[in-house]
């Protein structure tokens, strides 16, 4: 069974946008390619700046929405304590893979 994602991109404008796929090099692509979520249209190019990994799609959706609720400072708050190098780290070859930042 393939994974599902919950992921976090930075927009041009500073924003947040957290979605869920189950291809997340693609989905990147597409929001970077206006194919993405309307939100993020106007706000590219995006940066992929965190995911997490779920065995389920209904997991994935679940935490996407709950990470909807937080605020934007709760948002950097996930991201900074739950940050490993890793995950730094593949966030960075992915954005650069796909010509981000």
């Amino acid at each position: 069974m393939d994974n599902s994602y919950t992921y976090i991109v930075e927009c041009r404008d500073g924003s947040l946008y957290t979605g869920w796929t189950n291809d997340i090099v693609k989905r990147i692509e597409n929001h970077n390619n206006g194919s993405g979520a309307k939100y993020t249209r106007s706000r590219l190019p995006v940066r992929l700046v965190y995911y997490e990994v779920y065995s389920t799609k209904k997991e994935a959706m679940q935490r996407e929405y709950a990470i909807k609720q937080l605020t934007k400072a709760d948002k950097h708050a996930l991201i900074l304590q739950n940050m490993t190098e890793e995950l730094k780290m593949h966030c960075k070859e992915l954005n650069k893979q796909l010509g981000g930042h």
